[in-house]
Protein backbone atom coordinates (compact mmCIF):
# COMPACT_ATOMS: atom_id res chain seq x y z
CA UNK A 1 0.00 0.00 0.00
CA UNK A 2 2.88 2.36 0.74
CA UNK A 3 6.05 1.02 -0.89
CA UNK A 4 4.59 -1.26 -3.57
CA UNK A 5 4.78 -0.71 -7.33
CA UNK A 6 1.39 1.01 -7.23
CA UNK A 7 1.68 2.22 -3.64
CA UNK A 8 1.39 5.73 -2.30
CA UNK A 9 5.09 6.60 -2.66
CA UNK A 10 5.37 5.34 -6.24
CA UNK A 11 2.20 7.05 -7.46
CA UNK A 12 2.53 10.38 -5.67
CA UNK A 13 3.78 13.31 -7.78
CA UNK A 14 7.20 14.66 -6.75
CA UNK A 15 5.64 17.86 -5.45
CA UNK A 16 3.28 16.00 -3.12
CA UNK A 17 5.18 12.90 -2.04
CA UNK A 18 4.82 12.22 1.71
CA UNK A 19 7.58 11.40 4.17
CA UNK A 20 7.33 7.76 5.19
CA UNK A 21 8.60 6.69 8.63
CA UNK A 22 8.26 2.87 8.79
CA UNK A 23 9.26 2.66 12.46
CA UNK A 24 6.36 4.96 13.34
CA UNK A 25 4.01 3.39 10.73
CA UNK A 26 3.28 6.92 9.54
CA UNK A 27 3.20 9.05 6.39
CA UNK A 28 3.30 12.84 6.62
CA UNK A 29 2.51 15.31 3.81
CA UNK A 30 3.82 18.86 3.53
CA UNK A 31 0.38 20.29 4.33
CA UNK A 32 0.37 18.49 7.70
CA UNK A 33 -1.93 15.61 6.74
CA UNK A 34 -0.86 12.27 8.20
CA UNK A 35 -1.72 8.62 7.59
CA UNK A 36 -0.99 5.66 9.85
CA UNK A 37 -0.65 2.02 8.83
CA UNK A 38 -2.22 -0.87 10.73
CA UNK A 39 -2.28 -4.65 10.44
CA UNK A 40 -5.50 -6.67 10.27
CA UNK A 41 -3.63 -9.32 12.27
CA UNK A 42 -4.11 -7.16 15.36
CA UNK A 43 -7.56 -5.50 15.55
CA UNK A 44 -6.72 -3.98 18.95
CA UNK A 45 -4.30 -1.56 17.23
CA UNK A 46 -7.37 0.32 16.05
CA UNK A 47 -8.76 0.77 19.55
CA UNK A 48 -8.21 4.45 20.39
CA UNK A 49 -7.00 6.22 17.21
CA UNK A 50 -9.48 8.28 15.18
CA UNK A 51 -9.65 9.15 11.49
CA UNK A 52 -11.62 10.89 8.76
CA UNK A 53 -10.62 8.43 6.01
CA UNK A 54 -9.57 4.78 5.90
CA UNK A 55 -8.20 2.53 3.15
CA UNK A 56 -8.80 -1.18 3.77
CA UNK A 57 -6.78 -3.34 1.39
CA UNK A 58 -7.57 -7.03 0.68
CA UNK A 59 -10.34 -7.11 3.26
CA UNK A 60 -11.51 -10.53 2.06
CA UNK A 61 -8.16 -12.01 3.17
CA UNK A 62 -8.05 -10.41 6.61
CA UNK A 63 -7.53 -13.07 9.26
CA UNK A 64 -9.85 -11.30 11.71
CA UNK A 65 -12.06 -9.51 9.19
CA UNK A 66 -15.15 -8.79 11.29
CA UNK A 67 -13.25 -7.76 14.42
CA UNK A 68 -10.86 -5.48 12.51
CA UNK A 69 -13.71 -3.91 10.56
CA UNK A 70 -15.71 -3.27 13.74
CA UNK A 71 -12.76 -1.56 15.45
CA UNK A 72 -12.20 0.59 12.35
CA UNK A 73 -15.80 1.80 12.37
CA UNK A 74 -15.45 3.15 15.91
CA UNK A 75 -12.42 5.19 14.84
CA UNK A 76 -14.04 6.87 11.81
CA UNK A 77 -15.38 9.87 13.70
CA UNK A 78 -13.47 12.91 12.41
CA UNK A 79 -14.59 15.53 9.89
CA UNK A 80 -17.99 16.18 8.38
CA UNK A 81 -18.14 13.01 6.28
CA UNK A 82 -15.83 10.14 7.32
CA UNK A 83 -15.30 7.73 4.44
CA UNK A 84 -13.54 4.45 3.74
CA UNK A 85 -12.21 2.75 0.62
CA UNK A 86 -12.00 -1.02 0.24
CA UNK A 87 -9.81 -2.65 -2.41
CA UNK A 88 -10.01 -6.43 -2.48
CA UNK A 89 -10.40 -9.57 -4.49
CA UNK A 90 -14.04 -10.44 -3.80
CA UNK A 91 -14.77 -13.54 -1.76
CA UNK A 92 -18.22 -14.52 -0.49
CA UNK A 93 -17.61 -13.39 3.09
CA UNK A 94 -20.72 -12.32 5.01
CA UNK A 95 -18.97 -9.06 5.93
CA UNK A 96 -18.14 -8.17 2.32
CA UNK A 97 -21.67 -9.02 1.16
CA UNK A 98 -23.08 -6.82 3.91
CA UNK A 99 -20.87 -3.89 2.91
CA UNK A 100 -21.76 -4.21 -0.79
CA UNK A 101 -25.47 -4.43 0.03
CA UNK A 102 -25.37 -1.17 2.01
CA UNK A 103 -27.10 1.51 -0.12
CA UNK A 104 -24.38 3.99 0.83
CA UNK A 105 -21.69 1.79 -0.73
CA UNK A 106 -20.47 2.59 -4.25
CA UNK A 107 -19.03 -0.51 -5.93
CA UNK A 108 -16.53 -0.40 -8.78
CA UNK A 109 -15.25 -3.62 -10.38
CA UNK A 110 -12.17 -4.17 -12.48
CA UNK A 111 -11.12 -7.28 -14.40
CA UNK A 112 -7.52 -8.40 -14.63
CA UNK A 113 -7.75 -8.00 -18.41
CA UNK A 114 -8.78 -4.35 -18.02
CA UNK A 115 -5.21 -3.81 -16.87
CA UNK A 116 -3.70 -5.71 -19.81
CA UNK A 117 -1.60 -2.72 -20.94
CA UNK A 118 0.46 -3.01 -17.76
CA UNK A 119 0.85 -6.80 -17.67
CA UNK A 120 3.14 -9.20 -19.52
CA UNK A 121 1.49 -10.75 -22.58
CA UNK A 122 2.78 -14.23 -21.62
CA UNK A 123 1.14 -13.86 -18.19
CA UNK A 124 -2.21 -12.95 -19.74
CA UNK A 125 -2.06 -15.87 -22.17
CA UNK A 126 -1.19 -18.31 -19.38
CA UNK A 127 -3.87 -17.27 -16.90
CA UNK A 128 -6.54 -17.04 -19.63
CA UNK A 129 -5.71 -20.56 -20.78
CA UNK A 130 -5.63 -22.00 -17.27
CA UNK A 131 -8.33 -20.11 -15.38
CA UNK A 132 -10.77 -18.30 -17.70
CA UNK A 133 -14.28 -19.63 -17.16
CA UNK A 134 -13.42 -21.49 -13.94
CA UNK A 135 -14.80 -20.50 -10.54
CA UNK A 136 -11.33 -19.40 -9.43
CA UNK A 137 -10.93 -17.37 -12.61
CA UNK A 138 -14.29 -15.67 -12.22
CA UNK A 139 -13.28 -14.65 -8.71
CA UNK A 140 -9.64 -13.70 -9.25
CA UNK A 141 -9.81 -12.41 -12.84
CA UNK A 142 -13.36 -11.11 -13.24
CA UNK A 143 -13.96 -9.75 -9.72
CA UNK A 144 -17.12 -11.79 -9.18
CA UNK A 145 -18.33 -12.95 -5.79
CA UNK A 146 -18.84 -16.69 -6.17
CA UNK A 147 -21.18 -18.22 -3.62
CA UNK A 148 -21.07 -21.78 -2.32
CA UNK A 149 -21.32 -24.60 -4.83
CA UNK A 150 -24.49 -26.71 -4.48
CA UNK A 151 -23.51 -30.07 -2.99
CA UNK A 152 -20.11 -28.85 -1.74
CA UNK A 153 -18.67 -30.76 1.21
CA UNK A 154 -18.28 -27.52 3.16
CA UNK A 155 -20.37 -24.35 3.41
CA UNK A 156 -19.02 -20.93 4.35
CA UNK A 157 -21.88 -20.34 6.78
CA UNK A 158 -20.79 -23.40 8.77
CA UNK A 159 -17.13 -22.35 8.76
CA UNK A 160 -18.11 -18.90 10.01
CA UNK A 161 -20.37 -20.34 12.69
CA UNK A 162 -17.60 -22.40 14.29
CA UNK A 163 -14.71 -19.98 13.73
CA UNK A 164 -12.68 -18.93 16.79
CA UNK A 165 -10.25 -16.09 17.41
CA UNK A 166 -7.68 -18.21 19.26
CA UNK A 167 -6.99 -21.88 19.87
CA UNK A 168 -7.07 -23.14 23.46
CA UNK A 169 -3.85 -22.63 25.38
CA UNK A 170 -3.66 -26.36 26.10
CA UNK A 171 -3.78 -28.82 23.23
CA UNK A 172 -3.52 -32.59 23.18
CA UNK A 173 -1.73 -33.01 19.86
CA UNK A 174 -0.42 -30.69 17.12
CA UNK A 175 0.62 -31.76 13.64
CA UNK A 176 1.85 -30.30 10.36
CA UNK A 177 0.35 -32.00 7.30
CA UNK A 178 2.09 -31.88 3.93
CA UNK A 179 0.68 -32.79 0.52
CA UNK A 180 3.81 -32.60 -1.70
CA UNK A 181 3.56 -31.73 -5.41
CA UNK A 182 4.96 -34.01 -8.08
CA UNK A 183 7.09 -31.24 -9.59
CA UNK A 184 8.48 -27.83 -8.66
CA UNK A 185 8.59 -24.50 -10.46
CA UNK A 186 6.09 -21.80 -11.37
CA UNK A 187 3.69 -24.18 -13.15
CA UNK A 188 3.71 -26.85 -10.44
CA UNK A 189 0.78 -27.60 -8.16
CA UNK A 190 0.91 -26.12 -4.68
CA UNK A 191 2.53 -27.93 -1.79
CA UNK A 192 -0.40 -28.11 0.62
CA UNK A 193 0.76 -27.46 4.20
CA UNK A 194 -1.63 -27.16 7.13
CA UNK A 195 -1.04 -26.79 10.88
CA UNK A 196 -3.80 -28.34 12.98
CA UNK A 197 -4.41 -29.56 16.50
CA UNK A 198 -6.81 -31.52 18.68
CA UNK A 199 -7.70 -29.96 22.01
CA UNK A 200 -8.31 -31.49 25.40
CA UNK A 201 -11.99 -30.93 24.61
CA UNK A 202 -11.73 -33.34 21.67
CA UNK A 203 -12.32 -30.49 19.22
CA UNK A 204 -10.16 -29.90 16.15
CA UNK A 205 -8.44 -26.58 15.52
CA UNK A 206 -6.99 -25.52 12.16
CA UNK A 207 -4.14 -23.25 13.22
CA UNK A 208 -2.73 -22.07 9.91
CA UNK A 209 -2.43 -22.51 6.16
CA UNK A 210 1.27 -22.58 5.25
CA UNK A 211 0.86 -23.76 1.67
CA UNK A 212 3.64 -22.88 -0.77
CA UNK A 213 3.96 -23.00 -4.54
CA UNK A 214 6.96 -23.59 -6.78
CA UNK A 215 9.33 -24.81 -4.06
CA UNK A 216 11.83 -27.60 -4.62
CA UNK A 217 11.51 -30.63 -2.30
CA UNK A 218 14.29 -29.29 -0.08
CA UNK A 219 12.57 -25.90 0.15
CA UNK A 220 9.13 -27.17 1.14
CA UNK A 221 10.73 -29.69 3.53
CA UNK A 222 12.58 -26.85 5.29
CA UNK A 223 9.32 -24.92 5.61
CA UNK A 224 7.58 -27.99 7.01
CA UNK A 225 10.30 -28.49 9.61
CA UNK A 226 10.21 -24.78 10.50
CA UNK A 227 6.44 -25.03 10.95
CA UNK A 228 6.93 -28.14 13.10
CA UNK A 229 9.19 -26.10 15.38
CA UNK A 230 7.15 -22.88 15.35
CA UNK A 231 3.90 -24.65 16.26
CA UNK A 232 5.69 -27.00 18.66
CA UNK A 233 4.09 -29.88 16.78
CA UNK A 234 4.21 -33.53 17.74
CA UNK A 235 4.70 -34.89 14.24
CA UNK A 236 4.55 -34.22 10.50
CA UNK A 237 2.11 -36.23 8.43
CA UNK A 238 3.00 -36.48 4.74
CA UNK A 239 1.32 -38.07 1.73
CA UNK A 240 3.85 -40.33 0.00
CA UNK A 241 1.97 -41.40 -3.13
CA UNK A 242 4.18 -39.33 -5.41
CA UNK A 243 7.45 -39.70 -3.58
CA UNK A 244 7.39 -42.91 -1.57
CA UNK A 245 10.09 -43.21 1.07
CA UNK A 246 11.88 -40.21 -0.45
CA UNK A 247 9.42 -37.84 1.27
CA UNK A 248 10.46 -38.99 4.72
CA UNK A 249 14.12 -38.98 3.69
CA UNK A 250 13.93 -35.38 2.43
CA UNK A 251 12.40 -34.18 5.70
CA UNK A 252 14.94 -36.12 7.77
CA UNK A 253 17.77 -34.59 5.74
CA UNK A 254 16.65 -31.29 7.25
CA UNK A 255 16.08 -32.63 10.76
CA UNK A 256 16.44 -36.38 11.50
CA UNK A 257 14.63 -36.00 14.83
CA UNK A 258 11.27 -34.91 13.40
CA UNK A 259 8.65 -37.70 13.67
CA UNK A 260 7.11 -38.28 10.24
CA UNK A 261 3.90 -40.25 9.72
CA UNK A 262 3.55 -41.44 6.14
CA UNK A 263 0.09 -41.73 4.60
CA UNK A 264 -0.86 -43.14 1.24
CA UNK A 265 -3.98 -42.22 -0.71
CA UNK A 266 -5.99 -45.31 -1.65
CA UNK A 267 -9.20 -43.41 -2.46
CA UNK A 268 -10.09 -40.29 -4.41
CA UNK A 269 -9.76 -36.81 -2.89
CA UNK A 270 -13.49 -36.35 -2.31
CA UNK A 271 -13.88 -39.79 -0.74
CA UNK A 272 -11.05 -39.06 1.69
CA UNK A 273 -12.55 -35.66 2.47
CA UNK A 274 -16.06 -36.85 3.35
CA UNK A 275 -15.30 -38.13 6.89
CA UNK A 276 -13.53 -34.86 7.67
CA UNK A 277 -16.46 -32.91 6.25
CA UNK A 278 -18.68 -34.83 8.68
CA UNK A 279 -16.55 -33.59 11.58
CA UNK A 280 -17.33 -30.02 10.52
CA UNK A 281 -21.04 -30.81 10.30
CA UNK A 282 -20.85 -32.06 13.89
CA UNK A 283 -19.33 -28.69 14.96
CA UNK A 284 -16.14 -30.46 15.99
CA UNK A 285 -13.63 -28.41 13.93
CA UNK A 286 -12.83 -24.73 14.29
CA UNK A 287 -10.73 -22.46 12.10
CA UNK A 288 -8.52 -20.07 14.04
CA UNK A 289 -9.15 -16.80 12.23
CA UNK A 290 -9.93 -16.70 8.51
CA UNK A 291 -7.96 -18.99 6.20
CA UNK A 292 -9.26 -17.50 2.98
CA UNK A 293 -7.56 -19.57 0.27
CA UNK A 294 -8.04 -22.85 2.11
CA UNK A 295 -11.71 -22.05 2.65
CA UNK A 296 -12.13 -21.12 -1.01
CA UNK A 297 -10.95 -24.61 -1.97
CA UNK A 298 -13.07 -26.31 0.68
CA UNK A 299 -16.28 -24.67 -0.47
CA UNK A 300 -15.97 -25.88 -4.07
CA UNK A 301 -15.14 -29.50 -3.18
CA UNK A 302 -17.96 -31.80 -4.24
CA UNK A 303 -18.19 -35.59 -4.39
CA UNK A 304 -17.54 -35.38 -8.15
CA UNK A 305 -14.81 -32.70 -7.98
CA UNK A 306 -12.78 -32.54 -11.18
CA UNK A 307 -9.41 -30.81 -11.21
CA UNK A 308 -9.55 -30.01 -14.93
CA UNK A 309 -12.98 -28.39 -14.71
CA UNK A 310 -12.20 -26.48 -11.51
CA UNK A 311 -8.90 -25.19 -12.88
CA UNK A 312 -6.85 -26.05 -9.80
CA UNK A 313 -5.73 -28.92 -7.61
CA UNK A 314 -7.17 -28.82 -4.05
CA UNK A 315 -3.80 -29.35 -2.38
CA UNK A 316 -4.71 -27.22 0.66
CA UNK A 317 -7.79 -29.36 1.26
CA UNK A 318 -5.72 -32.54 0.85
CA UNK A 319 -3.32 -31.39 3.57
CA UNK A 320 -6.25 -30.39 5.80
CA UNK A 321 -7.83 -33.83 5.37
CA UNK A 322 -4.58 -35.62 6.23
CA UNK A 323 -4.11 -33.44 9.32
CA UNK A 324 -7.59 -33.88 10.76
CA UNK A 325 -7.70 -37.56 9.83
CA UNK A 326 -4.47 -38.16 11.76
CA UNK A 327 -5.62 -36.12 14.75
CA UNK A 328 -9.31 -36.96 15.01
CA UNK A 329 -9.97 -40.14 13.05
CA UNK A 330 -6.79 -42.02 13.86
CA UNK A 331 -4.85 -43.22 16.94
CA UNK A 332 -3.63 -39.72 17.90
CA UNK A 333 -7.07 -38.76 19.19
CA UNK A 334 -6.79 -41.18 22.08
CA UNK A 335 -3.16 -40.52 22.98
CA UNK A 336 -2.63 -38.82 26.36
CA UNK A 337 -0.68 -35.64 26.91
CA UNK A 338 -1.04 -31.89 27.07
CA UNK A 339 0.60 -29.35 24.81
CA UNK A 340 0.64 -25.63 25.54
CA UNK A 341 0.94 -22.96 22.88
Amino acid sequence: MVEGDSGILATSPPWNRPLYEPSKRRLTWDNGATASTFSAEDPSQLRGPQFDLAWADELAKWRYAQETWDMLQFGLRLGDKPRQLITTTPRPLPLLKQIIADPKTVTTRGRTFDNAANLAESFLIQIRKRYEGTRLGRQELDAEIIDDVPGALWARSNLDRDRVRDAPASLRRVCIAVDPPVTSGENADECGMIAAAIGLDGQGYVLGDLTTQGDTPNEWARKAVLAYRNFEADFIVAEVNNGGEMIKTIIHNIDPNVPVKEVRASHGKATRAEPVSALYEQHRVHHVGTLARLEDQMCVMTTDFDKATAGFSPDRVDALVWALTALMLGPAQSEPGVRRL
